[in-house]
């Protein structure tokens, strides 16, 4: 049996099936002994707890295997002309996780934050979070760890 981190899964990935629990909860619309975690944020994301109108999000980082250094993603938004500015992020929300547990990830940052200065997760800013539009596909056996921040409202850009 994998980590024990979903409910009824068991890809044999902690990553996969945790992000696959958020996926579900996200699309929807616990008890916890933690005041920050996966869990709490599914739960707060659900409305189980009192902070939980109005929440959209389970904002999460993950860690690659190799050093387990925190992930960071890059796109790029459509211009008129091509491609526009690259903007990057560590924070993502999931947006569909696969049975093979590939998983298509939004790009989730402050509208103007700049790519330079994003060294790790704790040069992002966390406030006033926006969903990008932006995504990427990355295969989740890929990642050793994801941390869940606070479920949040993402703001559209």
């Amino acid at each position: 049996m994998g980590c024990g981190c979903g409910k009824d899964r068991n890809t044999g990935s902690c990553v996969c099936d945790i992000l696959k629990e958020i996926v579900d909860a996200q699309n929807d619309v616990v008890e916890n002994c933690c005041d920050t975690s996966c869990e709490q944020s599914i739960n707060d994301l659900l409305g189980v707890t009192e902070s939980g109108s109005g929440l959209d999000t389970v904002p999460i980082i993950l860690y690659c295997k190799d050093g387990c250094k925190p992930f960071k993603g890059y796109g790029a938004h459509r211009s008129h002309h091509g491609i526009g500015d690259i903007v990057a992020s560590f924070i993502f929300r999931v947006k569909r996780v696969d049975d093979d547990c590939c998983a298509v990830l939004e790009l989730v940052r402050k509208n103007d934050e700049s790519c330079e200065h994003l060294k790790d997760p704790c040069h992002q800013d966390t406030h006033h979070l926006e969903a990008t539009g932006i995504c990427i596909t990355v295969d989740l056996n890929c990642f050793c760890h994801v941390t869940c921040l606070p479920a949040v409202s993402l703001f559209n850009n």
